[in-house]
């Protein structure tokens, strides 16, 4: 390989790269416009803001989906807390709205 191809080849590379990133960007916003959704439903509903079994429930079956790709268990439950973390300050915050 010469220089040139492989420097084409890392440019198509990390081109795809791009658009992966992108569409994770989209799908987490959709994943949040959904948290939204389900967040006014529980503060119209006076439901817990937080649903400590779904969550345990849903690390479990990304960790089986982690072993079943190949990845990392640790870094996408890790990112994983922090989606649904975010997802409960927004649904405290949407249930302080609904209380004025």
């Amino acid at each position: 390989m010469t220089a040139d191809s492989v420097a084409a080849e890392l440019l198509e590379i990390r081109g795809r790269i791009d658009h992966i990133d992108r569409d994770l960007v989209q799908l987490l916003a959709q994943r949040f416009d959904l948290t939204h959704h389900v967040g006014r439903l529980k503060a119209s509903n006076a439901l817990d803001p937080v649903d400590a079994g779904r969550e345990a429930q849903k690390l479990g079956a990304l960790r089986a989906l982690c072993a079943d790709n190949g990845l990392n268990p640790e870094l996408v439950t890790e990112i994983f807390i922090k989606i649904m973390a975010e997802a409960v300050r927004n649904h405290n915050q949407i249930r302080q709205q609904h209380r004025q």
